[in-house]
């Protein structure tokens, strides 16, 4: 059943999300602008250029190319967002496009061919090159984080040292078997 593919990448898609926001709310403010060197994307240009991308893919995504012709890649790429509240603006329109857009898809569009630079992918290809290029910079976003913060990191995952003690209280518990989440099912049943 294809609905569960839409499920398996919407939640993947919420955790790299949810590990970006977790690494904002370990930097202060001047840290989200903060560049290695002059060569570096700060957390700031990462994610404008997320959200350059995010709105130029999942706007009108069924029905017209995924590079818009509104869309500036090269500005992305400056420093152009200066607060914390403009950057999450950013973020969360991005964001809200992409999840929206999933969400309102139902199974049969899945083999539908959408472009990309005049080049047709099918509904999952173009899902799966997404979910293959946000983890990548959500990656930069928690190590330029990891660097900030040094010694004062909270680990984002299985902090060093402890995967015994996280698989010893994983395997006490009894086993979960995943299903689908109604409200899932209920808005993406075929019309």
């Amino acid at each position: 059943m294809n609905l569960g593919y839409l499920e398996s990448v919407i939640k993947q898609f919420e955790y790299y999300k949810l590990l970006g926001e977790k690494t904002f709310s370990q930097l202060d403010d001047e840290d989200l602008f903060w560049k290695y060197n002059e060569d570096s994307n700060s957390i700031s240009v990462i994610v404008n250029h997320l959200s350059g991308n995010m709105l130029s893919r999942w706007s009108d995504f069924l029905n017209s190319d995924g590079e818009k012709v509104w869309r500036k890649r090269d500005e992305e790429f400056e420093n152009n967002i200066k607060t914390r509240e403009v950057l999450m603006q950013k973020w969360n329109q991005g964001w809200n496009c992409l999840l929206e857009t999933l969400y309102s898809l139902k199974e049969s569009d899945l083999t539908k061919i959408i472009y990309i630079r005049n080049e047709g992918h099918t509904v999952i290809e173009a899902i799966n090159r997404q979910l293959a290029h946000y983890p990548y910079h959500i990656g930069q976003i928690v190590f330029i984080g990891k660097m900030i913060t040094n010694n004062n990191w909270k680990s984002l995952s299985i902090p060093k040292g402890n995967s015994q003690k996280y698989n010893d209280e994983k395997f006490s518990k009894e086993k979960k078997k995943r299903h689908f989440t109604d409200d899932f099912l209920k808005n993406n049943k075929e019309s």
